[in-house]
């Protein structure tokens, strides 16, 4: 990571095109908010693509991702100071200012690469599985929330918090074949013990019991959808329409695995533009109902 010197229109151009490259399945929710909250979530998504890349990245060494995210440390530092040098920092400080974003949410992102950095992550305890969701999930709608609007309060924690898990435990029910395949194993040691599933990333795929670790960790990820909905009640669901439709999208996702039994052999589920399109609109028409 290289410092730079840049003005805040090219830094806001950097964070549209980062949002813009990634073909990010979030890049839908941002584009319905206004202009000032749409770039404040253009930055903070290109935050977390940037400090995502370096945990991932398997051509550096672990010393050097540790590098990476310790140069983001200081940048963080350096944004509350009024003083960012990276393009995304210089993006995110009118963001910072106008919707007071907590500080501790960005270290938490980065505490949750580190965990990446230092892996790869391979059956970690069930408590291990949800700090780790808390930090890379968690964090994203803790800094979200206030930029969509949403006052500040339990319910909008407990929103923010449970919608974060419940995305990245649905990502993670997706995503096994392909983390097997680079060595990762998000699943937890609970359940691959209770299900007699191997913990070794190489012999999961199509594993005994591997359909019931992913039942028992689906009923996790609805319990914490549903956690969503019930914190829901106490918020003006249009000002979270952004996340609603995220929801929208995951739950659709979830609802396939299930449908097709667990079965985590093959490639992720996926869905097509009218598919999400139709859960758009409902969206943006009224809140989910699960």
């Amino acid at each position: 990571m290289t410092s730079a010197s840049v003005g805040i229109e090219d830094a806001r151009r950097h964070a549209e095109e980062t949002v813009r490259r990634s073909g990010t399945s979030f890049g839908a929710g941002m584009a319905i908010l206004p202009k000032k909250r749409r770039e404040a979530m253009y930055a903070i998504y290109a935050f977390c693509r940037e400090v995502d890349d370096i945990a991932d990245d398997d051509g550096l060494t672990r010393e050097e991702r540790r590098g990476g995210l310790s140069e983001w440390r200081e940048e963080i530092a350096r944004l509350y100071e009024g003083r960012p040098e990276f393009p995304t920092g210089v993006a995110l400080l009118e963001p910072v200012r106008a919707f007071d974003l907590p500080k501790n949410e960005f270290l938490m992102m980065i505490e949750g690469m580190e965990m990446d950095a230092d892996g790869p992550i391979i059956a970690p305890s069930m408590e291990t599985l949800l700090a780790y969701t808390r930090r890379v999930a968690g964090a994203v709608g803790q800094l979200s929330m206030p930029v969509f609007g949403a006052p500040k309060g339990a319910a909008s924690d407990r929103f923010a918090l449970s919608l974060g898990d419940a995305l990245q435990l649905t990502n993670i029910l997706r995503d096994v074949a392909e983390d097997a395949a680079i060595g990762r194993l998000y699943l937890p040691a609970e359940l691959l013990e209770k299900h007699g599933a191997p913990k070794d990333p190489a012999r999961i795929v199509g594993a005994t019991g591997l359909s019931g670790v992913a039942s028992d960790l689906g009923d996790i990820a609805r319990g914490k959808f549903a956690d969503a909905r019930e914190a829901l009640k106490d918020l003006d669901w249009r000002t979270v329409r952004p996340a609603l439709l995220m929801m929208g999208v995951y739950e659709a996702y979830f609802t396939k695995m299930e449908k097709r039994g667990w079965a985590l052999t093959g490639a992720p589920v996926t869905m097509s533009k009218l598919e999400k399109l139709a859960i758009a609109a409902r969206c943006s028409l009224a809140p989910p109902r699960g």
